[in-house]
């Protein structure tokens, strides 16, 4: 009798046994809601500082897009105004030689008349009409210099009013980066103090389900 008490009470202490590290072996694999929070809040926390980071970079990257936005905005503001220099230097000079020009063909069109007169009164080879005609030649010359001189002046001013045309444009572009990396980093910025307060949340719930939520 004593020997088949024994038997029930080893067989009823191996079945306590089982149970206790069935109950421990299934603590051990299913967390509990506490815990749970707890590595749900970690998780956060990583998130939170991969965003930061991705946000921070982005906004450095912006920074450096708008300093290149100036300096090529800069460039091209000196470009146009140099140009417009060009231009206004063509157009002086373009006045001038019309103006020499005129006057040349005023010079022509009166040795011209000196000539007509001089070849009635004394004759066609008479010194008063061959020093006529050397004056007629030589304001010729004068004039058509003139003249070479006011179709370069003219490339010219065509050249740099295309040259500040185009720098124009290119301002008008840099502008428009500019503007829009502006944009870029403001927005960057915001999600940059987004992320600080999502951060900052994250780590206050973490540190509440470590002391336990009441």
């Amino acid at each position: 009798m004593n020997a088949e008490l024994m038997v029930r009470r080893g067989v009823l202490a191996i079945a306590f046994a089982g149970l206790l590290a069935g109950g421990a072996s299934a603590q051990s694999q299913d967390p509990t809601p506490r815990q749970q929070d707890v590595q749900n809040d970690k998780k956060d926390i990583r998130d939170d500082k991969k965003d930061l980071a991705k946000d921070r970079a982005d906004r450095n990257a912006d920074q450096r897009d708008i300093n290149h936005d100036k300096t090529d905005l800069s460039k091209d503001r000196a470009d146009r105004n140099a140009d417009q220099k060009d231009i206004n230097h063509d157009r002086k000079d373009l006045n001038a030689d019309r103006t020499d020009r005129n006057k040349d063909q005023r010079d022509i069109n009166h040795d011209k008349n000196q000539l007509a007169r001089d070849d009635q009164k004394y004759g066609a080879n008479s010194a008063q009409a061959q020093a006529d005609r050397k004056d007629l030649h030589a304001d010729r010359v004068d004039r058509n210099k003139d003249q070479k001189d006011i179709n370069h002046d003219r490339k010219d001013l065509n050249a740099d009013r295309t040259d500040r045309n185009a720098d124009q444009r290119d301002i008008n572009h840099d502008k428009k980066d500019l503007s829009k990396d502006r944009k870029d980093r403001n927005k960057d910025q915001k999600d940059i103090n987004k992320d600080k307060k999502d951060l900052h949340k994250d780590r206050k719930d973490l540190k509440q389900d470590r002391k336990g939520r009441k």
